[in-house]
């Protein structure tokens, strides 16, 4: 009998030490304390809840050892390799987007294509500091992205141009989105003068036509896709959504889109980024670089659309609000609600989210045209 206790309790002893808690690594630990965060802050402090907590989950499965959950045959592999890998969850995402997206505020305020354009600054600025640090320019150009502020834009470039960083871009991406109302008002402070932020704009926008709200997709699709071809993914994605959306025949699909099928994706696109926060991938130093990196790049970018507000603000002798240039980063919309809180904060019958969006929606636009000029010269 003893003998039967003996090999038992061996046998007990054996598999515990090939368990993974025996197997556990010092930074497996971090990595799930990161993956606590994440999770924390989608819960607690609903930063971007919707992508933050399937991340923050997915982190955590990736950092258990002996699990293989990010081996071949395991589930995280699959989805980042069929799914992430190829850039097929972002561009179905991006049809949810373009479903859910109104550019009425865009097509009645042409203009406010320029203060998209002029937030898409920080991404330049920051592959040339990218570059600078050490990193190649396809490294570079997934860095830079981050200044899109647009999760799925980042993740589809990052996934082409280096994937073996999309962990933490994406992360970088994420955080900075969920965290636009903290990062954009000091710089929009910083460089108006109160007296700007008290601009008021007319209260009402030019009423857009049917007819505009259908051909809007369809020219932008051709313009955008045939100026930069390589765009032509993230563009056709965003407008056929939208078309969907203003057709008024295909009430079903959008509705499917703006529901089932932007919260599979966004699922399984969460679940697949966290997969890639392994520690022996994530905790490097090139990781808190990339972080630094990300957060200089949305800086510059909410602050090249305020100074292209500053240039209307000249040019109207005083009549345009450059806090409207904030918004030009693709944060829909977060970025427009700050520049709204900010204006109502300086006076509270400023009403200026309407005006807002239209750069807003613009930045969508313009951070997948740029990246589509990075991917053309990968």
């Amino acid at each position: 009998m003893s003998d039967l206790f003996e090999e038992l309790g061996s046998q007990i002893l054996e598999f515990l030490l090939n368990s993974g808690f025996f197997k556990i690594t010092l930074g497996n630990v971090i990595m799930i304390g990161v993956s606590a965060v994440l999770m924390y802050l989608a819960i607690k402090k609903e930063y971007e809840p919707l992508l933050l907590l399937p991340i923050g989950f997915g982190a955590l499965l990736a950092n258990l050892p002996l699990s293989g959950i990010t081996e071949v045959g395991g589930f995280l592999f699959y989805i980042y390799k069929y799914l992430l890998e190829t850039g097929i969850i972002p561009l179905l995402i991006f049809i949810g987007i373009g479903a859910m997206t109104d550019f009425g505020a865009l097509i009645s305020s042409p203009k406010s294509f320029l203060l998209g354009a002029a937030a898409q600054l920080g991404i330049f600025m920051a592959i040339i500091l990218a570059v600078l640090f050490g990193f190649s320019i396809n490294e570079a150009g997934a860095i830079g992205i981050i200044g899109s502020a647009d999760g799925p834009t980042t993740v589809y470039t990052a996934s082409k141009l280096a994937p073996w960083l999309l962990g933490p871009v994406a992360v970088a991406a994420y955080s900075y989105m969920s965290l636009v109302p903290i990062i954009q008002p000091p710089v929009i402070k910083a460089l108006t003068t109160k007296k700007e932020r008290m601009v008021r704009m007319p209260p009402a926008l030019r009423e857009v036509s049917k007819r505009e709200k259908l051909l809007f997709p369809i020219i932008t699709t051709l313009v955008a896709c045939l100026l930069v071809p390589s765009a032509s993914p993230l563009i056709g994605s965003l407008m056929v959504g939208n078309l969907l959306r203003e057709s008024g025949v295909t009430e079903r699909l959008s509705k499917a889109a703006q529901n089932e099928l932007i919260n599979v994706s966004t699922i399984l696109l969460g679940l697949g980024v966290g997969g890639t926060m392994a520690a022996e991938k994530f905790l490097t130093i090139s990781t808190l670089t990339i972080l630094g990196l990300g957060a200089f790049s949305f800086a510059t970018a909410t602050a090249g659309g305020v100074l292209l507000g500053k240039l209307f603000y000249v040019l109207t002798k005083g009549k345009f609000n450059p806090m409207i240039g904030a918004a030009g980063v693709s944060a829909v919309p977060m970025s427009a609600r700050v520049v709204q809180k900010i204006a109502a904060k300086e006076d509270p019958e400023n009403f200026l989210l309407m005006h807002a969006m239209g750069p807003n929606v613009a930045g969508v636009i313009g951070s997948a045209i740029v990246a589509g000029i990075l991917l053309s010269f990968a």
